[in-house]
């Protein structure tokens, strides 16, 4: 009976210390609880607490944790219904806190985040709720990490993943992004041909600009060329005025003749005419050339000298002598 009662006594006390040896896995913490009140916290690891005097209250998960945010209809400020859902991520840093402040930690997060979603896109329009998701993030990760901090409990991120706007809008923001782009692709195609006229008004500029230079490097050049035929023809007069001053009656014989010979041209040359009538006989015109001719040899000096024979008389000009 002795060893029996012993053997008993050392069950009960191997069971005892068993019982009271408290083992935290990493990643959790304990909170102790002295006959229903809190104490303290137990740390990942070998821990002993006696039997019956204390006890496991909580086991807390200190890693960074997943919410769901479930799907939910909104209306946002001009009156449009988006269906929204979303994540939470948090992470609890103070366990007792997190198990002694707040009855259920896991739903009072959905819902705090679920009441301040509507909140904030709420007060926003469609466009600004499918345009600005960092904004709605940003806000909605303020609201909730302030309200939560009471808990023990910090939030690290808050994202949105999906919003779906009804079949009705979404065709008609189809048909804005549709006309908006042909109103982009007009104005490109106006400002392309807008610049393509420039181009071509510039390029008419600068061809009229060297035809004008041409046209005036011309009739500077034709001035130029009437300048010297002028002061060439100066120059023969001149020459027949002297000639006409020392008595040479042969010089306006030359000057009448080569004026005449050119109005023959002109009538030779002169479209409309079939049939030339010369006002003079072919003998009285040659005897004009060889007044032209005897010109040139007084010109020339080989009859210039009083000392050197004449030659035999020729036949009259109709200019010489006074005959028509």
């Amino acid at each position: 009976m002795t060893l029996t009662l012993a053997g008993l006594v050392l069950v009960v006390v191997i069971f005892y210390f068993m019982t009271s040896i408290k083992v935290v896995r990493q990643g959790y913490q304990y909170t102790i609880e002295h006959f229903g009140r809190f104490t303290t916290v137990a740390r990942p690891g070998l821990n002993f607490y006696p039997a019956f005097f204390y006890r496991v209250g909580r086991r807390v998960n200190m890693m960074e944790q997943v919410l769901d945010i479930p799907g939910q209809e909104i209306i946002t400020k001009d009156n449009a219904m988006v269906a929204v859902d979303g994540v939470v991520f948090f992470q609890v840093l103070d366990a007792a806190k997190a198990a002694y402040e707040v009855s259920d930690l896991y739903l009072a997060i959905m819902q705090l985040s679920t009441t301040n979603l509507r909140t904030v896109m709420g007060s926003m329009d469609l466009d600004e709720t499918l345009s600005k998701r960092d904004e709605i993030n940003t806000r909605l990760l303020q609201v909730v990490d302030q309200a939560t901090e009471a808990w023990g409990v910090k939030i690290t991120r808050v994202e949105l993943k999906d919003i779906r706007p009804p079949a009705d809008i979404v065709n008609a923001m189809t048909r804005q992004m549709k006309a908006e782009r042909e109103k982009r692709a007009t104005i490109l195609e106006s400002e392309a041909a807008r610049q393509n006229e420039i181009n071509r008004a510039e390029g008419l500029k600068q061809a009229q600009i060297l035809e004008a230079e041409g046209r005036k490097e011309a009739a500077f050049r034709d001035a130029e060329a009437r300048e010297r035929s002028a002061q060439a023809e100066a120059a023969a007069t001149k020459m027949v005025s002297d000639a006409i001053e020392g008595g040479s009656t042969q010089a306006i014989n030359y000057f009448i003749a080569q004026k005449y010979v050119e109005a023959i041209g002109m009538f030779a040359t002169s479209p409309n005419a079939k049939t030339i009538l010369f006002p003079v006989e072919a003998t009285q015109l040659m005897g004009t050339l060889g007044g032209i001719g005897e010109l040139a040899r007084e010109a020339i000096g080989g009859y210039g000298d009083s000392s050197t024979p004449r030659p035999p008389a020729r036949p009259r000009g109709p200019f010489e002598g006074g005959q028509k």
